[in-house]
């Protein structure tokens, strides 16, 4: 089954087109109408800014990155959800540029990490140094104190180092020596990783996975798009030349923007029937944490703000469920062997999954498949 409503998109772009109006899902009042909307933070001046900063952002990455929207939207999601990215995928086809590329398109802080056999934790969250003249101990910050810290091939360090990023990644603080440092927001992680079956790399813990709210694989571009890059990319390096679009400041009220998008009861009752799926499912060994739930909803609320509205309908969960929960799945030894894939049964789930249901025009919920009352 899928949603009534159809997915919007940016102006100018594939998943651009304003779609604001009155919430589908909104509670009918006692006469049976539904009520006057209410005025909200992300209508009007604020929607307009996240749909022209996310138009800017986008056409930047893809200067970069070409023929891949779909990646850039996630990337973008993630951004504006206050989460962090995971892009796995095999060598070459732009997971590092597309992670410095959105870092570069941000005027703030940012910092890269090539993350090595020998890289040892403090040299992600910093170390605290004897100073001779003062004969006290100083601490110097890793590079985990920015705002857009770029891991490439995180899953070439050891788990150690790994979980070096685990407090950070969560609770955006560090605590070193027993002292702890607040980071500054924004805080994003973009994450690179190989194929796990691929010669020296460390699978990540599924502690370290479930603190990504999303995870992309980027794949080899069509003839046409890879045709384009040759002839763009061949003679210079377009992140040599790329300009900051935002900034800090920007971006931060965005996010507050995204946080104030309205999600009825019946959507946030949608997302946890879809989490509370996957732990049913007989080829799935550990189903999604409730900490998905969390990771689901902010994403949905941010893919709205992308899609003109300010309100999140099924559509949008059903835009960002795959990046969101798939890396967050263990499989059966059974399922694996018949090479069933997480993103699959993400897929079957959004089949499955009864979709709550907006007003018909009489204003009266539709009932779903269960027969029961919206």
């Amino acid at each position: 089954m899928t949603s009534s409503t159809p997915s919007a998109a940016l102006p100018g772009h594939p998943y651009g087109g304003n779609g604001a109006g009155p919430d589908p899902y909104a509670p009918l009042s006692t006469n049976g109408t539904s009520p006057s909307p209410t005025p909200r933070a992300t209508t009007g001046k604020a929607l307009d800014e996240v749909h022209a900063t996310a138009q800017r952002i986008a056409a930047n990455v893809e200067r970069v990155l070409v023929g891949k929207p779909d990646v850039v939207r996630i990337a973008l999601v993630t951004l504006l959800a206050e989460g962090h990215l995971l892009v796995e995928d095999v060598p070459g086809v732009g997971k590092t540029s597309l992670a410095k590329a959105l870092a570069k398109s941000i005027d703030c802080s940012v910092s890269r990490l090539q993350f090595t056999p020998d890289l040892l934790p403090s040299d992600v969250t910093g170390v605290s140094i004897f100073n001779r003249q003062t004969t006290n101990f100083e601490f110097r910050p890793g590079p985990v104190f920015s705002n857009i810290v770029v891991g490439d091939e995180i899953n070439r360090a050891s788990p150690k180092t790994q979980s070096a990023l685990l407090e950070c990644m969560e609770e955006h603080q560090v605590t070193v020596d027993g002292k702890t440092y607040r980071l500054e927001s924004p805080f994003m992680v973009i994450a690179t990783q190989n194929p796990i079956e691929m010669e020296g790399t460390y699978a990540l813990p599924e502690a370290q996975r479930d603190r990504f709210t999303a995870r992309v694989s980027i794949g080899y571009p069509d003839p046409n798009a890879e045709l384009a890059m040759v002839d763009e990319h061949a003679g210079h390096d377009p992140l040599a030349t790329l300009q900051p679009v935002s900034d800090a400041a920007q971006v931060r009220t965005l996010v507050e923007a995204v946080r104030s998008v309205h999600i009825a009861p019946e959507v946030r009752r949608y997302a946890v029937d879809l989490v509370s799926a996957t732990r049913r499912l007989p080829e799935i060994r550990l189903g999604a944490s409730p900490r998905s739930t969390l990771h689901l909803v902010r994403a949905a609320r941010a893919q709205a703000a992308l899609s003109g509205r300010d309100f999140v309908v099924p559509d949008d969960m059903h835009a960002v469920a795959v990046p969101v929960l798939a890396h967050r799945l263990v499989l059966t030894a059974e399922a694996q062997a018949a090479r069933r894939s997480p993103a699959d049964m993400i897929r079957g789930l959004l089949q499955r999954v009864p979709v709550p249901q907006g007003m018909d025009p009489a204003a009266q919920w539709v009932s779903d498949v269960r027969g029961n009352r919206q």
